[in-house]
Protein backbone atom coordinates (compact mmCIF):
# COMPACT_ATOMS: atom_id res chain seq x y z
CA UNK A 1 0.00 0.00 0.00
CA UNK A 2 2.92 2.73 0.59
CA UNK A 3 4.08 2.10 -2.41
CA UNK A 4 0.67 2.70 -4.18
CA UNK A 5 0.61 5.75 -2.46
CA UNK A 6 3.98 7.24 -3.25
CA UNK A 7 3.40 6.22 -6.88
CA UNK A 8 0.12 8.32 -6.78
CA UNK A 9 1.62 11.24 -4.95
CA UNK A 10 4.77 11.24 -7.20
CA UNK A 11 1.87 11.22 -10.28
CA UNK A 12 0.43 14.45 -7.82
CA UNK A 13 3.59 15.70 -7.80
CA UNK A 14 4.62 15.62 -11.52
CA UNK A 15 1.11 16.72 -12.86
CA UNK A 16 0.28 19.48 -10.78
CA UNK A 17 3.51 20.58 -9.30
CA UNK A 18 2.06 20.11 -5.70
CA UNK A 19 3.38 17.88 -2.56
CA UNK A 20 0.52 15.82 -1.07
CA UNK A 21 -0.56 14.23 2.03
CA UNK A 22 -2.56 11.03 2.22
CA UNK A 23 -5.86 11.12 4.31
CA UNK A 24 -8.07 8.42 3.16
CA UNK A 25 -9.36 5.27 0.91
CA UNK A 26 -12.77 5.51 -0.31
CA UNK A 27 -14.30 2.94 -2.40
CA UNK A 28 -16.30 3.84 -5.70
CA UNK A 29 -18.48 2.41 -7.84
CA UNK A 30 -19.88 4.75 -10.85
CA UNK A 31 -22.59 3.01 -12.65
CA UNK A 32 -24.45 4.38 -16.02
CA UNK A 33 -27.63 2.70 -17.36
CA UNK A 34 -28.06 -0.02 -14.37
CA UNK A 35 -24.31 -1.09 -15.70
CA UNK A 36 -21.36 -0.75 -13.16
CA UNK A 37 -18.62 1.20 -15.60
CA UNK A 38 -15.77 1.48 -13.05
CA UNK A 39 -15.23 0.42 -9.47
CA UNK A 40 -12.58 1.01 -7.63
CA UNK A 41 -10.36 2.75 -4.38
CA UNK A 42 -10.20 6.47 -4.70
CA UNK A 43 -7.26 8.00 -2.83
CA UNK A 44 -7.77 11.25 -1.54
CA UNK A 45 -4.73 13.93 -0.48
CA UNK A 46 -4.60 17.16 0.93
CA UNK A 47 -2.40 19.24 -1.41
CA UNK A 48 0.04 22.19 -0.52
CA UNK A 49 1.92 24.51 -3.02
CA UNK A 50 -1.66 24.99 -5.72
CA UNK A 51 -3.19 28.27 -5.70
CA UNK A 52 -6.78 27.38 -5.69
CA UNK A 53 -7.28 23.40 -5.10
CA UNK A 54 -7.29 22.07 -1.28
CA UNK A 55 -7.05 18.43 -2.36
CA UNK A 56 -6.62 15.50 -5.00
CA UNK A 57 -8.35 12.37 -6.02
CA UNK A 58 -6.22 9.86 -7.48
CA UNK A 59 -6.25 6.03 -8.67
CA UNK A 60 -4.01 3.82 -10.67
CA UNK A 61 -5.71 1.83 -13.53
CA UNK A 62 -4.57 -0.96 -16.10
CA UNK A 63 -4.48 0.58 -19.53
CA UNK A 64 -3.14 -1.10 -23.36
CA UNK A 65 -4.05 -4.05 -25.22
CA UNK A 66 -3.71 -6.30 -22.28
CA UNK A 67 -3.57 -4.30 -19.35
CA UNK A 68 0.02 -4.48 -19.28
CA UNK A 69 0.42 -0.38 -18.09
CA UNK A 70 -0.38 1.53 -15.25
CA UNK A 71 -2.18 5.01 -15.74
CA UNK A 72 -2.60 7.06 -12.69
CA UNK A 73 -6.16 9.15 -12.92
CA UNK A 74 -5.50 12.53 -10.55
CA UNK A 75 -8.30 14.89 -10.50
CA UNK A 76 -8.05 18.19 -8.14
CA UNK A 77 -11.09 19.49 -6.39
CA UNK A 78 -12.24 21.94 -8.59
CA UNK A 79 -16.09 22.49 -8.44
CA UNK A 80 -18.12 20.92 -9.66
CA UNK A 81 -15.20 18.21 -8.44
CA UNK A 82 -15.81 17.92 -4.86
CA UNK A 83 -15.81 14.44 -3.88
CA UNK A 84 -13.71 11.19 -5.35
CA UNK A 85 -17.39 9.91 -6.83
CA UNK A 86 -17.06 13.64 -8.88
CA UNK A 87 -13.39 12.46 -9.55
CA UNK A 88 -14.32 9.51 -11.00
CA UNK A 89 -17.69 11.07 -13.52
CA UNK A 90 -14.82 13.86 -13.92
CA UNK A 91 -12.50 11.34 -15.35
CA UNK A 92 -14.87 9.24 -17.29
CA UNK A 93 -16.17 12.02 -19.43
CA UNK A 94 -12.48 13.08 -19.92
CA UNK A 95 -11.89 10.27 -21.14
CA UNK A 96 -14.87 9.75 -23.57
CA UNK A 97 -14.15 13.63 -24.58
CA UNK A 98 -10.32 12.42 -25.62
CA UNK A 99 -11.72 9.16 -27.40
CA UNK A 100 -14.32 10.81 -29.59
CA UNK A 101 -11.56 13.13 -30.56
CA UNK A 102 -9.00 10.67 -31.92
Amino acid sequence: MKDHIARLQQAIRDLHGCESQYLETVPVIEAFQGKIIWAGDVEVFQIRGHLKAKHAYAWAQLSGTRDQETKYITVLEFPPVDSPQAAVKAAIMSQIKDAREN
